[in-house]
């Protein structure tokens, strides 16, 4: 493959990096984890803004209809700079396999997120292995009656909408648009300044137009899973390429000895390991999503493998960007500790990197 970006996504990026640039800049992100907001409303209203978050919606709801690759594009410069805004939840986790396998009426909730004015998510993981479904849907006359708890939901309390995958009771898994006032929702801890929750459905009875693309053939949550972790290695990418350049910049500049830390031999091996580890995640990200857009069957595998990557070399890379940066890199007034809890957090959320390669062998023995 091709691993250049093409015109449209070279110019997605640089619109995307710009913004995020003056928007997401140090003493912007300062502020905003001073105020206690859940995201940064004025960063998101300029994305908006800039056509960012409609360039992956359909074009019938204002978007530019474009596809996963032009998704980890965005996500990836979310990454570099650490922004605060519901991007991978309301694209990657709901806004994706809503228009993929909406009604028209569910596509309709789109419109106002090409806007900027509401927020959707997706609850992905639940107690146990990634991509796993014990959640329940039981038919209930002309709706269903779901009980379950999803984990680590993203903005579950600002979102308009959760997208929850069930086992629809004599068919297979369906997703399920709920209210969240029709849930319970209790904080759960964040590496970084996103809110994360715990969602319990004890009951939760939604009607039949709450089923996404009114089918429970699995189709929908496939969609969802695949563009979770598409989207959640996209983010990292992004994460390890932001530390890393941070971390060069710092040993070409302090001293010790009287020379540059990048003068040493055993600085550039690491700064070199680090570098490794980025490039191996990029090539696995790239290729996973160029195989996700084309609706190749080997989609998911390359996209564990670059979650794998994400769980395990990329966080022992920002390990040693800790390393190369002393004290400092500890320091929460410095930027690299959002680094490394953005890549912590991703690794949390893609279930680790022992249960990525048994996902990646279980994938293996199904082709055996």
């Amino acid at each position: 493959m091709d691993f250049n970006l093409d015109e449209t996504q070279q110019e997605l990026k640089g619109l995307a990096a710009d913004l995020l640039a003056r928007e997401a800049a140090q003493e912007r992100l300062e502020a905003f984890e001073k105020s206690g907001a859940p995201y940064d409303g004025a960063t998101w209203k300029a994305f908006a803004q800039a056509g960012l978050l409609g360039a992956v919606l359909p074009e019938d709801v204002g978007g530019a209809g474009l596809g996963p690759v032009e998704l980890a594009v965005i996500l990836r410069e979310a990454g570099v700079r650490t922004a605060p805004i519901p991007v991978y939840a309301s694209l990657a986790l709901a806004a994706v396999p809503i228009a993929k396998h909406g009604t028209a009426e569910q596509r309709a909730l789109l419109a106002p997120l090409t806007d900027g004015e509401t927020v959707l998510t997706g609850a992905y993981r639940e107690v146990g292995p990634a991509g796993e479904i014990a959640t329940t849907a039981r038919p209930d006359g002309d709706g269903y009656v779901l009980d379950g708890v999803k984990t680590f939901v993203p903005y579950a309390r600002e979102a308009a909408r959760i997208l929850v995958p069930a086992r629809v009771e004599g068919a297979g898994v369906g997703v399920f648009l709920v209210e969240p006032s029709a849930v319970t929702i209790t904080p759960q801890h964040s590496a970084t300044s996103e809110p994360l929750s715990r969602v319990a459905l004890d009951g939760v009875r939604v009607g039949a137009g709450a089923l996404l693309g009114g089918v429970a053939d699995g189709a929908a949550w496939d969609t969802l899973r695949l563009s979770a972790v598409a989207g959640a290695v996209a983010l990292s990418s992004g994460v390890i390429e932001g530390a890393l350049e941070l971390t060069k910049e710092y040993t070409k500049t302090r001293e010790q000895f009287e020379r540059a830390l990048a003068q040493f031999q055993a600085v550039t091996m690491q700064i070199s390991d680090v570098y490794i580890a980025k490039r191996a995640l990029d090539v696995a990200v790239w290729a996973g999503v160029w195989r996700l857009a084309e609706g190749a069957a080997d989609a998911e595998e390359l996209l564990t493998i670059a979650a794998y990557n994400a769980c395990d070399p990329v966080v022992k890379a920002l390990y040693t960007c800790q390393h190369l940066h002393g004290g400092i890199g500890l320091d929460i007034t410095y930027p690299l500790h959002r680094y490394f809890a953005w890549g912590k957090q991703a690794g949390h959320l893609l279930g680790g990197a022992e249960d990525r390669l048994d996902s990646l062998g279980a994938l293996i023995a199904q082709e055996a």
